[in-house]
């Protein structure tokens, strides 16, 4: 009888094994479950008053005093990664990519039950956002001390580092910042048109009003270096702004400053600090409209595709022996993610307007795109040398130990105490799996070699971000509506 059992046990981890294997080659994946956890994560990532059936149950309220040493209310907004402050920068482009995908993918969210998600995480972020700008020509961009908060390796409920406040002014401009959040404000405003005008309205005027600001008091804000250093200047924010606001008001204003005073490059990346490229492919569809004036947005757009497609005889972006995107260490993902959701999105265009990319003699249609952009997301999701998830949670053998200090630190009392000097040997230098479980997180990624490490202290390839999440959320949309496996 025990052999008998011994052998069903056998066959059993056998078939399971052969399908994470058979998958992993040459199947799809749950795009809808991958989907939903990425959400998931957005919402591990809050600060402030938490609502009501917050996901997940381990995160608590914490930072409700954010702002009061300057004498404003800022609390609520995104922690950027397993830190516990809140930048300006990223947490706009979070907010302005996300936007991006609901707006496309309307539909397919919709279908997936994750509209009302992506809304909500949106308004997080926007809420926090109007109140960061509740003064005219100023713009509160930061909250927390980076340097304080990594010497205390403890969760956002009970960290007790300073919560210093910094902003930008006409004095003290920063033109990338001021930027990306009236980006942000106008993507977003598009999404809430037809659910809640007055809200809409809001968001527009103040994305105008900082575009403005940003525009007439111009300098690149290096308060958020070492962390969130601008290197590639305000000139591709002030274009991804305008080209927002022109796609949310049609006004010739943003279409003339784009057009007449906007500077513009052909890039191979798309990041929390480099948009043109995400400009580029928003404009190629006023240009296959009949935008005519745009013809040299399409031509840096398709620069982009030829950079990126391994198949391009000007391909210039590294490629790991597994066929992931590498440009640097330290959160590849999300140029992978970024690279994923610019070709989705561009794969759309060239499909709605029966166009193609010519790279030299090579052509790639609609098709072509998206599934590179489907083969990007998969390696993260399992497809790959290692036959492993880089998604918290999801697929087989998922990181356990994701560099971050919510997840890794368990649940306390508000009111403990934490001694830092001992909270890096007790929580952080420890061989043992979070715990709890940051369902959702696509950490940093493997090396240009498919190399990884599931250690909390290889930061690089441990550490999750909001950024590489929202530019994974419309492309997981799109790949659950037409690829999803049973």
């Amino acid at each position: 009888m025990n052999n008998k059992i011994s052998i069903l046990k056998a066959f059993r981890t056998f078939v399971v094994a052969w399908f994470i294997i058979f998958e992993g080659v040459h199947g799809d994946f749950n795009y809808q479950d991958a989907l939903t956890k990425s959400l998931i994560f957005l919402e591990a990532q809050r600060s402030g008053k938490l609502p009501p059936k917050h996901r997940p149950s381990w995160r608590g309220d914490s930072a409700l005093q954010d702002g009061k040493s300057a004498n404003v209310d800022l609390v609520g907004g995104y922690y950027d990664a397993g830190d516990n402050v809140k930048y300006g920068l990223p947490m706009a482009f979070t907010v302005t990519t996300l936007a991006w995908a609901a707006i496309a993918y309307h539909s397919q969210l919709q279908s997936a039950g994750e509209l009302e998600n992506v809304r909500s995480a949106i308004k997080w972020g926007t809420d926090y956002f109007l109140k960061a700008s509740v003064k005219r020509n100023c713009l509160y961009v930061q909250v927390g001390d980076p340097v304080k908060d990594h010497e205390c390796w403890t969760r956002p409920e009970n960290m007790k580092t300073p919560r210093t406040v910094l902003m930008i002014d006409q004095k003290n401009p920063g033109t990338e910042i001021a930027a990306e959040t009236s980006a942000a404000m106008a993507a977003a405003s598009i999404v809430f048109r037809g659910t809640d005008r007055s809200y809409s309205r809001k968001l527009l005027n103040k994305a105008k009003q900082l575009f403005q600001f940003g525009k007439t008091h111009k300098g690149t804000y290096d308060g958020e270096c070492p962390f969130y250093c601008s290197f590639s200047g305000y000139h591709d924010e002030l274009l991804w702004a305008a080209t927002w606001l022109y796609r949310a008001t049609k006004r010739p204003t943003y279409l003339e400053f784009i057009t007449e005073e906007a500077t513009t490059a052909t890039v191979a990346e798309f990041s929390w600090d480099l948009k043109y490229a995400g400009a580029q492919i928003l404009l190629s569809k006023f240009y296959f409209e009949g935008e005519k004036d745009l013809a040299n947005f399409k031509q840096q757009a398709d620069g982009f595709i030829c950079s990126n497609h391994p198949q391009s005889p000007h391909h210039q972006v590294h490629m790991s022996p597994g066929g992931l995107i590498h440009l640097r260490d330290g959160a590849n993902s999300q140029y992978v993610t970024g690279a994923a959701f610019l070709f989705s999105a561009y794969s759309d265009y060239l499909a709605m307007y029966k166009q193609t990319v010519s790279c030299g003699d090579k052509k790639f249609n609609s098709a072509d795109l998206m599934d590179f952009a489907k083969q990007q997301m998969d390696y993260l999701l399992g497809k790959n040398p290692r036959g492993k998830s880089y998604m918290v949670g999801f697929g087989n053998k998922p990181p356990t130990q994701a560099h971050h200090r919510g997840a890794s630190v368990p649940q306390m009392s508000p009111n403990k105490l934490v001694d830092c000097s001992m909270s890096f040997v007790n929580w952080y230098n420890t061989e043992k799996p979070n715990s709890n479980e940051l369902t959702g997180a696509i950490v940093g990624g493997p090396d240009k070699n498919d190399n990884f490490e599931d250690r909390r202290s290889s930061s690089s390839m441990t550490e999750p971000t909001t950024y590489t999440n929202s530019l994974a959320v419309g492309v997981l949309a799109k790949l659950t509506k037409h690829h999803s496996s049973s």
